[in-house]
């Protein structure tokens, strides 16, 4: 009696930490230029942390802040750290909006197929923002996930491929993604063509696909990405790790970037 009693005492206390654990991880391996690199997104309630190697190998670590729409991107190496708002991201998709609007007046004279190919790779169709068109085209399999399989198209033009798994092949909820669809609305502004393939929760209606994607094809600013998700697990994360450490320096936003 006594025995069974501790067995269900040590699986109430092993359980708790389980039970309280409220976040996700997501290791994903990146491909870009034909070098593979691991990212790491941590995900919470109303925020999110991807970590992941810069340029000179050293860590390169992006927070987001659902609650207070404030993106932080901390450098290890230098020491030092930025922060974005929502008012400093909308007012360079602003700026970018008008660059933007020359170019399409100086590719007027372009041949009408090259016309709109230029204009599906910079997500732009008679000077408003393209949206990524996604069609499902059957199944397939990531490792150890089977996955719905979609392409996404802008103005015709192949753009994406995606390998989506329902929330629930992993013990999750929709809601543990939410955070993720913010920060895609944090960036519409600046960059609306590559806002709906940022890795977020597929909604269906609004985005024309469902799941988590564990595979992603996409080009941004010409660069072709592909990434394939390797773990997904639940955990709990100390705020530490969504905190700025000690001693870094604060950079103005724009500075040397």
């Amino acid at each position: 009696m006594k025995s069974t009693f501790k067995l269900f005492v040590a699986l109430c206390l092993l359980a708790r930490p389980l039970l309280a654990a409220d976040g996700v991880l997501i290791v994903e391996n990146t491909t870009i230029g034909g070098k593979t690199q691991t990212n790491q997104i941590q995900i919470e309630k109303t925020r999110m942390r991807v970590e992941s190697p810069g340029p000179t190998g050293a860590t390169q670590v992006f927070v987001f802040d659902g609650g207070t729409q404030v993106l932080r991107v901390i450098d290890s190496e230098k020491k030092t750290y930025t922060e974005m708002t929502k008012a400093d991201v909308d007012r360079m998709g602003t700026q970018m909006a008008g660059a933007m609007a020359q170019m399409q007046e100086q590719m007027k004279n372009l041949p009408p197929a090259q016309r709109a190919k230029m204009e599906a790779a910079m997500g732009t169709a008679a000077g408003a923002p393209a949206k990524t068109d996604y069609r499902k085209t059957g199944m397939d399999k990531v490792g150890k996930w089977t996955c719905d399989k979609y392409e996404g198209y802008q103005n015709q033009l192949k753009v994406a491929d995606l390998c989506t798994v329902d929330p629930k092949a992993f013990g999750f909820a929709a809601a543990d993604f939410q955070v993720t669809q913010q920060l895609g609305e944090f960036f519409r502004k600046m960059n609306p063509q590559s806002a709906d393939q940022m890795f977020s929760l597929g909604r269906g209606d609004a985005q024309g696909f469902s799941g988590v994607p564990v595979r992603r094809t996409f080009a941004i600013a010409g660069h072709q990405i592909a990434s394939e998700v390797t773990e997904v697990s639940r955990h709990t994360f100390a705020d530490s790790i969504f905190a700025v450490p000690a001693g870094f320096q604060k950079q103005a936003f724009g500075a040397g970037r």
